[in-house]
């Protein structure tokens, strides 16, 4: 809208740290090692002095099965993330040059990381 106040934050990067109980059939982001990953996107983001970024912890992003999973706004983008190596793609191609990672993006619609979704 016209009247909008300028955006705080260029983008919000939201990673999931949900915890289900063991054995849960849907498993959870943190049981898959969500947190010292999220820990250490924000970590690296601050030695890289990435500007204008905030890095969420969030609850359930409802996509657990494809887990750890995080969400990128305004953008609207979603990624899979296993490694610290995975932490350094994104916020190297992403978050500083405005690239998408597509190899570890997520497709609506998809529901197992092996899956190819049509667009």
């Amino acid at each position: 809208m016209v009247n909008d106040p300028p955006l705080y934050f260029a983008e919000h990067v939201f990673c999931c740290t949900n915890e289900r109980p063991e054995g849960h059939p849907r498993s959870s982001c943190k049981a898959k090692g969500s947190e010292p990953l999220r820990e250490y996107m924000k970590k690296r983001a601050k030695e890289l002095k990435i500007k204008g970024v905030r890095i969420n912890a969030s609850g359930c992003l409802d996509r657990c099965e494809l887990g750890p999973t995080m969400v990128i706004y305004p953008e609207g983008v979603w990624y899979h993330y296993d490694t610290e190596a995975d932490v350094d793609e994104i916020l190297e191609r992403h978050l500083t040059r405005g690239e998408r990672v597509e190899r570890l993006m997520l497709q609506p619609g998809q529901t197992k990381l092996s899956e190819t979704v049509e667009k």
